[in-house]
């Protein structure tokens, strides 16, 4: 029978899989720079993705688009662009466009006319 360390009273809480103490995790650096694209389950291939929310929002429905392969000052202007076709509010999160109300089919629409590889996700 194999035994690991969990605790160490010099160092505290020990990782799992590389052994050092949590606070020196190298693998938890790795997997957060290697899922901070990865948004929701969705992989990044390079299609964005347009999606209706109502979870967590106390009932009323988000539109999110994720994927879009842009930094965060064009992210901004994109949103922003995307909030006037639209006609409602929004922001900008964790790379992800967040904008008030159901307009998928509006907002799939006007991101195939930039150009971009769109679809409609979930149900």
């Amino acid at each position: 029978m194999s035994s690991r360390l969990v605790y160490s009273t010099e160092t505290g809480r020990i990782c799992r899989k590389c052994g050092k103490a949590v606070a020196n995790c190298t693998c938890k650096k790795e997997k957060s720079a290697a899922t901070k694209n990865f948004q929701s389950g969705f992989p990044d291939d390079g299609t964005v993705r347009i999606r209706r929310e109502v979870k967590g929002r106390k009932g009323k429905t988000a539109t999110v688009i994720i994927g879009l392969p842009l930094d965060d000052k064009d992210m901004r202007q994109f949103a922003k662009n995307m909030k006037q076709k639209c006609g409602s509010g929004g922001s900008v999160k964790d790379g992800a466009i967040i904008i008030q109300g159901d307009h998928r089919k509006t907002l799939l629409d006007e991101i195939k006319k930039k150009g971009y590889k769109a679809k409609i996700a979930g149900g």
